[in-house]
């Protein structure tokens, strides 16, 4: 073996361990898992060319995250901020008007657990980490500058002191913190005010998740109403429309979806940032039930407070949801 080779192999051995909190960090700045999956590439292709000149004056892992960073920094020079509908400055919708698609818009995406939780089965890894990850938080991340992005995550995240930052991003500690300072203020302003979530896997998760499927799954809208708080959201990307409370989430069923009868709908649990979810499969004419809509849930002790129904079918595969649910 050569010493390059030998140098390879050292790399990726120390360097492996660190990729799924390093993709959930690229996907915190970039709001989107094929995009942070980019970043997290280029990271490592980075990080890998630089090996040789790792000085080890910081632990590796600081190191890396250096380098996520401002190759996330760099990306989002071209791209635009990926919002959630409610994020758009609109008012909450008609649910009697006219559904309204806006494709030309980088939505918001969700990721699973499975990327980036190493046991994304354990309720404690879920409880340490959805904060972070949570689509309400990415989603207001969004509204930030790249830098305050940066800035926050690795100061309010990762817990990183204030010169730390300004080492890994080329600036000051008076700078840092004041770019702190701004995005926390904007956060606040970005972020909705909802009741405290219930733990996952708790008995009272599961006992609202339990009536959340058989309302859909019967077409039952009364008892799909009644989930929901009366300040609930309900958003369904890529179109721009976004509805607030049970009643007008109700019409919006009522009015729009395909569904006429129970049984016409089937969904299958996962977990996306650190949130119960379910893959909603719509029966066809043929009778079989096809991927229709991914829904991320915000779960509270007076009823499920937010729900972004994600249209992108390609997620079903990410997610590990099969293309038929099992008979």
């Amino acid at each position: 073996m050569t010493a390059a080779q030998s140098l390879d192999e050292d790399f990726l051995a120390l360097a492996d361990p660190y990729r799924r909190e390093l993709l959930a960090h690229c996907y915190r700045m970039m709001g989107s898992l094929h995009d942070a999956e980019d970043q997290m590439q280029e990271t490592f292709i980075r990080a890998w060319r630089g090996y040789a000149g790792y000085k080890q004056q910081s632990s590796l892992r600081t190191w890396l995250y250096r380098i996520a960073t401002n190759t996330c920094l760099t990306a989002l020079q071209s791209r635009s901020m990926r919002p959630l509908p409610s994020g758009l400055g609109a008012p909450d919708s008609d649910p009697t008007a006219e559904l309204v698609q806006r494709h030309e818009v980088p939505w918001l995406e969700p990721i699973p657990n499975t990327a980036y939780d190493d046991d994304a089965s354990d309720p404690a890894t879920i409880v340490t980490s959805r904060e972070s990850v949570r689509l309400a938080f990415i989603a207001a991340l969004q509204h930030l500058p790249p830098r305050q992005r940066a800035v926050l995550v690795l100061r309010d995240v990762l817990q990183w002191k204030a010169s730390e930052v300004a080492a890994a991003i080329d600036s000051t500690t008076p700078a840092v913190n004041s770019l702190l300072q701004r995005a926390r203020a904007q956060l606040e302003l970005a972020m909705p005010t909802t009741d405290t979530l219930v733990e996952p896997e708790s008995p009272e998760e599961k006992a609202l998740l339990e009536r959340y499927v058989t309302a859909f799954e019967n077409y039952d809208v009364e008892a799909i109403v009644e989930i929901f708080t009366k300040e609930a959201v309900w958003e369904m990307p890529p179109f721009d429309g976004w509805y607030l409370g049970g009643e007008n989430i109700g019409r919006l069923i009522s009015n729009n979806c395909p569904a006429q009868r129970a049984g016409d709908m089937r969904l299958l649990p996962s977990w996306a940032n650190g949130q119960p979810a379910f893959g909603l499969y719509m029966r066809g004419e043929d009778g079989v039930h096809r991927p229709f809509q991914l829904h991320v849930l915000d779960v509270t002790a007076g009823g499920v407070a937010h729900v972004v129904c994600f249209f992108d079918l390609g997620l079903f595969e990410k997610f590990g949801l099969p293309q038929t649910p099992p008979t």
